[in-house]
């Protein structure tokens, strides 16, 4: 997988929408509503398919072209999120790598769908 070059899809997207003026539209609330019907549409294409079924959504070119779409929205609207509250998308994913890694540790967490908590 390449790598994802931020900087260059938050300049694609600030100019996108400054050429439509959409930037008054753009409150972290309304973001945040919009994200929310974009995973719905993600979830859709999911909806009342079996665990085997799944793994195979992407496989052909209709599928795949649908999710690549709904990946991208969820994508753009969680990425303006994130600029909007001045919050370093990848700097806080990382930290967040980590402490997820300090909180399901390897040794306990391997193979289980337990909660930290729990293990």
């Amino acid at each position: 997988m390449k790598s994802i070059d931020i900087v260059l899809i938050n300049s694609k997207l600030d100019s996108f929408i400054a050429e439509r003026d959409w930037e008054k539209f753009h409150s972290p609330k309304n973001l945040a509503m919009a994200l929310v019907v974009e995973c719905a549409e993600l979830v859709e294409i999911f909806q009342w398919m079996s665990e085997d079924q799944s793994a195979l959504v992407g496989k052909d070119e209709i599928s795949r072209s649908k999710l690549e779409d709904e990946v991208a929205d969820v994508f753009v609207y969680l990425l303006r999120i994130a600029t909007r509250a001045g919050i370093d998308i990848q700097a806080v994913t990382l930290a967040k790598i980590a402490k997820n890694a300090a909180k399901y540790p390897a040794e306990k967490a391997k193979g289980s769908p337990k909660k930290y908590d729990e293990l």
